[in-house]
């Protein structure tokens, strides 16, 4: 069963260079690390949310601790902090 994880973060500041830079260095991080899709989506002037596919929980549980590296390496890259995180099993939509 796919599952899903989603980080909320805030900023001082979000700018279309932070996005394009933190798209092409993390995105692909995240991937190598078992996700199938990710998704940053803009939520406010100074907030995104992250949005990541996985093809099941163990997978998913699997990658948490590099997640966890990343999302601390982001923190010191960018003017952001993760406000929440969740995650669970897909169980509708197409």
């Amino acid at each position: 069963m796919p599952f899903v994880t989603v980080s909320h973060w805030t900023a001082t500041e979000v700018t279309d260079e932070m996005i394009a830079k933190a798209d092409a260095k993390f995105v692909p991080l995240i991937k190598a690390n078992g996700a199938t899709g990710v998704q940053m989506v803009r939520t406010g002037d100074l907030s995104i949310c992250v949005i990541t596919q996985y093809a099941d929980a163990a997978t998913a549980q699997s990658a948490q601790a590099k997640i966890a590296g990343l999302r601390e390496q982001v923190a010191k890259e960018f003017p952001m902090t993760m406000t929440s995180a969740h995650g669970g099993d897909v169980v509708g939509g197409s």
